[in-house]
């Protein structure tokens, strides 16, 4: 099986609401769209939101990755000796994690299909069902509340609630709001997103704990360079701390499984560079006694259903955020990962599941990429 063609397309999908965190707003999700076509007939899908302040990567950028440096390395190459090719997708490019992903993510679809199993059961086959959070953007204590309260409603167990944007006051103050609102039944994780320094982190966190309010763990409290202050964060509160913008790579998790800077990883495909990296850093993980998490930006069902089959995949990974399509105006993908609530289903179709990309009609806006040909 041969790749004979690669095709991207630009895709914009209005959010229901905002979606707010300390580091950017997001009212559109946007994503470069990736199909890849086999001599055989096979069809692979993947998928790269732009994240400047993340991974740095906008849609052009994006795009020129894929169609100047990775298309031209992949046309003609065989599958079935795929480790020399995701192992040439990592040294030919540095950075560029989104680009990488959503190629990556497309020739496991491929792979997978061509083995005839769902990509969850060709990467291992844990289970075929998980739960994920539910998002509470960071906004003022009353709305958040609101939300909070809204989202149970829905049958949420767990909320990953964003502080970090302000005073630590008030990012306390929020806690204490929801809590007041949703109970102590529901599980709250807190997610910083670099929003505070390690000795504010402490503050706040040792606060929260002498208030009792029941916090799961604490993601990314400082800048994602700071893994000294990270260090100081993990040994410092009795909750758990959880690295997330600090790791996108192998060598940058075993950094901090070593010093023990974190408790938990949080892995996503666009910060591993896809699946094929993101395998390496659970494997450390979980040779090391450390848990981790699967997360996703602000994705549509295609990048999700790959992040949820290798998430599922894995015994070690045993926390799930992915929300973001249940964010989404609209829904443009045809098959893939099934939601009902706060669950997600595995299909027993082979690889991702998808059979079509809606390019038409509604909210969507989905247009073929100049650079496609």
């Amino acid at each position: 099986m041969k790749i004979a063609n690669i095709e991207t397309y630009r895709l914009a999908v209005p959010l229901i609401k905002p979606f707010k965190t300390a580091l950017r707003t997001v009212e559109t999700a946007y994503a470069v769209v990736v199909k890849i076509s086999c001599d055989n007939g096979v069809v692979g899908w993947g998928e790269a939101p732009p994240t400047v302040v993340i991974t740095g990567e906008g849609m052009d950028s994006i795009e020129a990755a894929i169609h100047q440096v990775l298309k031209p390395f992949l046309i003609q190459q065989d599958l079935n000796q795929y480790e020399t090719i995701f192992q040439g997708i990592h040294t030919l490019l540095v950075g560029n994690t989104s680009a990488k992903a959503a190629i990556d993510m497309a020739l496991y679809d491929c792979i997978a299909q061509q083995c005839k199993l769902p990509l969850y059961q060709y990467l291992g086959g844990h289970k075929n069902e998980i739960e994920t959070n539910y998002t509470v953007s960071v906004n003022d204590p009353k709305e958040m509340g609101e939300d909070a309260v809204s989202y149970v409603r829905q049958g949420f167990h767990v909320l990953k609630v964003k502080v970090g944007k302000d005073l630590i006051e008030t990012d306390i103050e929020r806690i204490q709001e929801i809590r007041r609102r949703i109970g102590n039944h529901i599980k709250i994780r807190l997610d910083a997103n670099q929003g505070w320094k390690a000795k504010e982190a402490v503050r706040a966190i040792q606060k929260m704990e002498d208030l009792d309010l029941n916090i799961e763990l604490v993601e990314q409290p400082v800048k994602a360079w700071d893994i000294e202050g990270l260090k100081q964060v993990t040994d410092h509160v009795e909750t758990p701390i959880m690295a997330d913008e600090s790791v996108f790579t192998p060598k940058q998790a075993f950094e901090v499984i070593k010093t023990r800077s974190a408790d938990l990883i949080n892995i996503k495909l666009m910060k591993s560079g896809g699946i094929y990296q993101a395998q390496m850093i659970n494997q450390l993980a979980e040779i090391n006694g450390m848990e981790c998490m699967v997360g996703s930006m602000i994705e549509t069902r295609i990048g999700i259903s790959a992040a949820a089959h290798f998430a599922a995949s894995k015994k070690n990974i045993t926390r799930f955020d992915f929300d973001a399509p249940l964010m989404l105006a609209q829904d443009v993908v045809e098959g893939g990962i099934i939601y009902n609530g706060r669950k997600i289903t595995l299909p027993n179709s082979f690889g991702l599941g998808i059979s079509n990309i809606q390019k038409e009609g509604g909210a969507a806006n989905v247009k073929q990429s100049k650079m496609a040909n």
